[in-house]
């Protein structure tokens, strides 16, 4: 018999991490047969045509130069005031809403995710997201003694599914008077889609009747990790103007994370910044938040905060940054547009990308395909309904050819 010391809702507890047993299977892959014949498509972190992890150089240089007191003195709670400025000034650009707002430094987006379901849903309420998601989304939920629902993210005619966004919407309402519905956009994970401002204007006014009913709560939750490889800045972020004079009883929550934008995926900082039209709610989020905060994790990384507001606060080098950034932006791009061209010539079906870290292929037997990949010596993550290749970590010359031999694998799985 196994001895458990676990309390009841922890008993149990056990996750396999697919994107990283699929990241060791690569790299035991490229030991015994050399890094040059081996395609790693698994890393959700940008590298170079030499493999080699990307840092920004100027985010590197200032990170490197920051006063030794700057990187090991606790922050406060909150979050360091210039950062929480600069994060929430650098999440909206041109396109901030007509709203009260307010900011919480987080470990991390996954950190903002940890608050607004501790903050924002009961215990045993339901959450909302697409039927593709970032896998880590349910584990949050399910460590936090909540469910995770989805909707279908995309119709028949490879648009965003707003019929079936609503329908989940009135269905969870009729159950719980608390909605978490969790959107990752622009540049979604997994698939590279994004929501047009049209889809928001859809999303928002089926947000606003549900509010009409004012015994309901209604938060989204903006996951835009990844809105910094999405396109022009403020091109990519005009559908937030759309926050603006919402219901008292809907709460939109973004989740800003230095991870990506500025190639610090291990230090863990980012910001939930709050947006309501109300004060008493932007108040009521800047205590909760600060107080799980204290609870969780305390605070977070000072070095980094304060590195994101030296670069802020100097036009000189917040620019050099971006066109730093536009130029791995570029390189994504070109690595993608390979990859979108040889799948249309092998007839290979991938759902709709528009920019990102990662592009999805549908497959009936997502593992089985994995594995036959592997005699390519291709190695990619298989999703519950499909496969993801991190075309950010791919190099132009390897992601050539890759879809062939992608339709080659489903061919022989599907026989």
């Amino acid at each position: 018999m196994t001895v458990s010391l676990a309390a009841t809702h922890a008993k149990g507890k056990f996750a396999v991490d697919k994107i990283f047993g699929a990241s060791a299977a690569a790299n035991k892959d490229a030991a015994q047969y050399g890094k040059d014949k081996v395609v790693n498509a698994t890393i959700g972190a940008i590298l170079d045509d030499k493999e080699t992890l990307v840092c920004l150089p100027t985010v590197e240089k200032i990170y490197r130069n920051l006063p030794i007191n700057e990187v090991i003195n606790y922050a406060p709670i909150a979050g360091l005031p210039d950062f929480l400025e600069a994060a929430t000034n650098l999440s909206f650009g041109d396109n901030r809403p007509e709203a009260y707002t307010s900011a919480v430094a987080t470990s991390g987006g996954s950190g903002v995710l940890h608050h607004t379901i501790a903050n924002y849903t009961e215990i045993g309420d339901t959450l909302l997201t697409s039927d593709w998601y970032w896998g880590p989304y349910k584990v949050l939920c399910q460590d936090a003694l909540r469910k995770l629902d989805t909707y279908t993210l995309f119709d028949e005619k490879q648009n965003f599914n707003i019929k079936s966004f609503e329908s989940k919407v009135t269905e969870l309402l009729a159950k719980q008077n608390n909605l978490v519905a969790i959107i990752n956009t622009p540049a979604h994970n997994p698939t590279g889609f994004s929501l047009s401002d049209s889809d928001w204007d859809s999303v928002l006014d089926v947000v606003k009747a549900a509010a009409k009913d004012q015994s309901k709560r209604l938060v989204l939750l903006v996951d835009i990790a990844y809105i910094d490889y999405a396109g022009e800045k403020n091109e990519c972020r005009t559908f937030m103007k759309k926050f603006s004079n919402l219901p008292d009883n809907v709460l939109i929550i973004l989740a800003f994370s230095m991870s990506k934008s500025y190639t610090m995926y291990g230090q863990r900082t980012g910001a939930m910044i709050g947006v309501s039209s109300n004060k008493d709610v932007i108040k009521e989020f800047a205590d909760i938040n600060q107080f799980t905060s204290r609870a969780t994790w305390s605070n977070i990384n000072r070095g980094v905060m304060h590195m994101l507001a030296t670069i802020y606060n100097d036009k000189a080098i917040m620019s050099q940054v971006e066109k730093e950034r536009s130029e791995y932006y570029a390189l994504i791009r070109e690595r993608s547009n390979i990859f979108v061209r040889e799948a249309k010539a092998a007839n290979l079906h991938m759902l709709p990308y528009i920019a990102g870290f990662f592009i999805t292929v549908p497959a009936n037997n997502p593992d089985a395909v994995c594995d036959k990949l592997h005699e390519d010596h291709i190695f990619a993550v298989p999703l519950a309904k499909g496969i993801r290749i991190a075309v950010c970590a791919v190099s132009s010359a390897k992601m050539t050819g890759m879809a062939a031999k992608m339709a080659q694998a489903m061919a022989a799985v599907d026989k």
